[in-house]
């Protein structure tokens, strides 16, 4: 078994992977909000991640995952992979699309504990009346993976957004 680290600076502070035998089995940001050591491993997750973060917002479904949890929770995270960068979906969507539509806590309880932040994008779950809801590494550092991934048209596109509410988020994007 091979166990390497990646890690990569980014805009929103250090994300760092383990990968074991070229699957990704746990990522997330870390605490720190400073640079980075870039950390590369030979199945390439580091050149994923920076291209991610350099506005290639496809990249990471190329990425193999190996989360551990439970037959339920691997099958929300499988369907998380499934919604496509640049779109949203609401804790209820994700239930429904797991077959349990009447689950939504228990699909939230399976987002909360997604092993694999941002591979497994459970920052793009939103609450029902399409507010942001919580995300583990800050509802910050969660707007802006939705802005970074932002497509014409989609929810946090410029143009659709009012000047007021576009220079509140640019602003807060420059605390990290």
């Amino acid at each position: 078994m091979t166990r390497e680290l990646a890690q990569v600076g980014t805009p929103i502070g250090p994300f760092r992977a383990i990968v074991v035998d070229g699957a990704l089995v746990t990522a997330g940001f870390l605490g720190t909000r400073g640079r980075a050591r870039a950390l590369r491993d030979s199945a390439g997750v580091h050149d994923v991640l920076a291209e991610y973060f350099a506005g290639d917002i496809d990249a990471l479904e190329a990425l193999a995952v190996a989360p551990q949890g439970t037959e339920f929770r691997q099958l929300v995270w499988k369907a998380l992979r499934e919604v496509r960068a640049g779109e949203t979906i609401s804790y209820g969507e994700l239930a429904a699309r797991v077959g349990a539509p009447l689950a939504a806590r228990a699909v939230g309880s399976a987002n909360a504990t997604n092993p694999i932040c941002l591979v497994i994008p459970c920052h793009r779950v939103v609450r029902s009346d399409g507010t942001l809801g919580g995300y583990g590494f800050g509802v910050d550092r969660k707007r802006w993976l939705l802005r970074h991934e932002s497509r014409p048209g989609g929810l946090f596109d410029d143009a659709k957004r009012p000047a007021s509410t576009s220079r509140r988020l640019s602003s807060s994007f420059g605390t990290f």
